[in-house]
Order: structure tokens, then sequence, then C-alpha cells
């Protein structure tokens, strides 16, 4: 994971894409999966930080991502930082 911020274009482009190829998902939640993709964020708390986005929206946003985009892989109990990954056989978006 890079944590560096992706070029902002790119990224809007992206996660724009995402959110027409699956309207359920919201504006948070198809940044955190392109987020993953281009390997800047892996969890709730880079992403919260990266982004600007209070960490318990971002959770809230993470619990209701339909589980064909990502899985939760571990939880740290006291602080809620929660790291997911995509599932080997979730859909994928081009991120070219």
């Amino acid at each position: 994971m890079t944590g560096n911020p992706p070029d902002p274009d790119r990224f809007i482009a992206l996660t724009a894409r995402l959110q027409q190829q699956d309207p359920r998902l919201s504006g948070i939640q198809a940044g955190m999966i392109i987020a993953l993709d281009l390997d800047v964020a892996r969890d709730s708390r880079s992403f919260s930080r990266l982004f600007g986005i209070e960490h318990s929206i971002v959770l809230r946003e993470l619990t209701d991502i339909p589980g064909a985009w990502l899985q939760v892989t571990s939880k740290d109990e006291r602080t809620l930082r929660t790291f997911y990954r995509r599932p080997d056989d979730g859909a994928t978006v081009p991120v070219e």
C-alpha cells in the first residue's frame, strides 16, 4: 500500500464508472473499492485519513458494501480499524 493519494481526476472517473456498474454503491463505497484496487488504502483507517472522512462514516459504509465487492479480513477490537480485500470471485473494475 502506498498511502499516497491517487490522481484526483483518475480516481473520480474510476469511482463514477464503478457506481454506474453497480448503482447500489455509494460514492464512499465505490471510492473504498477503487482505493483498494489502486493500492492506496486497504483498511478503514487509512482510507479515512487519506480522504479526510470520519472513520465512523467509513465503517458504516464498509458495513453496507455488498459482499461481492469487499471481504473483511481482520478488525482491531480497540480501534475498530478494519482491513479488507477483494474476494477471489468478486467483480472487478479495470483501473487502467
